[in-house]
């Protein structure tokens, strides 16, 4: 396919493109030395879930990587996948699909542009510097003709950034307004000054939340780099299974990505393990990026009150204060973390629907949902943790 001067192109693998040229697209920021603003699209945490066979055949997530070239030069890329189910994705079309298909139409397969089971806002759109607009409209136009060719329901952007949803509004995509709870640090110098900002009641239940996670009975440690051993991921991949089993039927991750993590992954994960007599019962993964931290897996093999708190929520805000981060994602859903001082914030998705009836139904429930979900943080927001401005009327304790 070409758009003008800019040719697009499919590959069903990572093989054809070099690290390094994918991640000047990717991660351009990287070029200091320092950390990608998140790892989620680089070369080497994608390679790992193609690797893994995390996606691929079999999986329903089915690589189509998108790469756009102006005069032979790589400017943007992608990672597109053709998916044959709504799963691993966090934000939900299941009653799309059930509609179109009662109404005699095919919604699978469909296109997404993603990173597979995870739920962190980043760049979808991947395109060197200088090379925003050209790139960003190339890769839209392309993901869209490649649906119109292959008879597509549909193409879906999700967990963009919130100028890539106005661009790709903009260039003719719907937008769709979803919401996550995200810790925000306001300078704290350490974790008792986050203490500090909340209020009387919610400031002593946390950290009794600590003290008995804490006295679990073990040791929690926080490891990154190559303080993890390779022999953490057998259990943590006991872990991971009960939890994904639970929660989604089967886990979405392979054996093998743990493996390939603790290979070229490694600098960019905080394990969070407890453990009881040198053994591991309970643990915590998240990804470092340059400005925060994201929390994505929990699981255990023994229940201690409060340690999934603790673990999940205040060793990643301990950790991130003690780096100089800015916030903490910790995932999908949960309003319960409210009261741990993650806050309501709204994240942003694009879709492209091929049937016209069908878009305009879509974007009409699109614009009563915006509504609803800005009314829920809203509401949210006003029951948060935090001191009101009159200190006075909270005392310390």
């Amino acid at each position: 396919m070409k758009d003008g001067a800019v040719e697009i192109s499919i590959i069903g693998s990572l093989d054809p493109i070099a690290p390094q040229d994918w991640d000047a697209c990717a991660c351009p920021e990287t070029a200091d030395g320092g950390r990608p603003l998140d790892p989620f699209t680089t070369y080497r945490f994608l390679r790992a879930l193609e690797n893994s066979g995390s996606v691929g055949p079999g999986t329903g997530w089915q690589p189509e990587y998108l790469r756009a070239t102006l005069d032979g030069e790589l400017i943007a890329v992608a990672p597109l996948y053709a998916k044959n189910h709504s799963q691993g994705e966090y934000i939900f079309d299941h009653n799309w699909a059930e509609a179109y298909q009662r109404a005699g139409g095919r919604y699978y397969p469909k296109l997404q542009i993603a990173v597979p089971f995870t739920p962190a806002t980043g760049r979808r759109f991947l395109t060197r510097p200088g090379y925003e607009g050209i790139g960003r409209a190339a890769l839209i136009k392309g993901a869209t003709q490649l649906a119109e060719q292959h008879r597509l329901s549909s193409v879906h952007v999700t967990f963009c950034t919130e100028e890539e949803a106005q661009a790709g509004a903009d260039l003719g995509m719907m937008r769709r307004s979803s919401q996550q709870f995200h810790w925000q640090n306001a300078g704290y110098e350490d974790f008792d000054g986050f203490l500090a900002s909340l209020s009387s009641r919610k400031r002593k239940n946390i950290r009794k939340e600590r003290a008995t996670a804490q006295g679990f009975g073990g040791e929690i440690l926080a490891l990154s780099g190559e303080a993890i051993k390779p022999a953490y991921w057998d259990a943590f991949w006991e872990f991971y299974q009960d939890t994904g089993a639970r929660k989604w039927g089967t886990p979405y991750l392979r054996r093998g990505f743990f493996d390939e993590a603790q290979e070229h992954l490694r600098d960019d994960m905080l394990l969070v393990l407890a453990l009881r007599d040198g053994r591991p019962v309970a643990g915590a993964l998240n990804f470092i990026g340059r400005e925060t931290l994201y929390g994505r897996y929990w699981g255990a093999i023994e229940d201690h009150p409060c340690l999934h708190f603790e673990a999940c929520y205040y060793q990643a805000i301990d950790y991130a204060i003690t780096h100089g981060l800015s916030g903490v994602e910790a995932g999908a859903q949960g309003t319960h973390k409210l009261a741990r001082g993650y806050m309501p914030v709204t994240t942003h998705s694009l879709h492209w629907v091929a049937d016209g009836g069908f878009a305009r139904a879509i974007g009409e429930y699109l614009e009563a949902e915006k509504a609803a979900v800005d009314d829920e943080i809203e509401v949210l927001t006003s029951y948060g943790p935090f001191r009101q401005a009159d200190p006075s009327s909270d005392p310390q304790d």
